[in-house]
């Protein structure tokens, strides 16, 4: 069987993260992509989901923030300030 390289571009953090993962887990990063394209090939699909996330200001965590300076500012813990008008040219 012919090989062929494969060149795809990463964050150089995110490279080093997996290879060391693909260490811990006794794989070099070669083998870990070969694994990822056969399970590609053999499913005839990305195996696993790919989805669109959410607009990250509705996130959980955000909306938890959210509510708790809302409660915070009803109980008298906040600063009212009046708009400032900008003129746009």
């Amino acid at each position: 069987m012919a090989l062929a390289t494969l060149t795809a571009r990463v964050d150089e953090k995110n490279k080093a993260s997996f290879g060391t993962f693909c260490s811990n887990v006794g794989l070099n990063t070669s083998t870990a992509i070969n694994l990822f394209v056969k399970a590609v090939l053999r499913e005839n699909r990305i195996p696993f989901e790919i989805a669109q996330t959410t607009d990250p200001f509705f996130s959980e965590a955000n909306m938890a923030y959210v509510k708790k300076s809302v409660r915070e500012l009803r109980a008298g813990k906040g600063t009212a300030h009046e708009l400032i008008a900008v003129d746009d040219e």
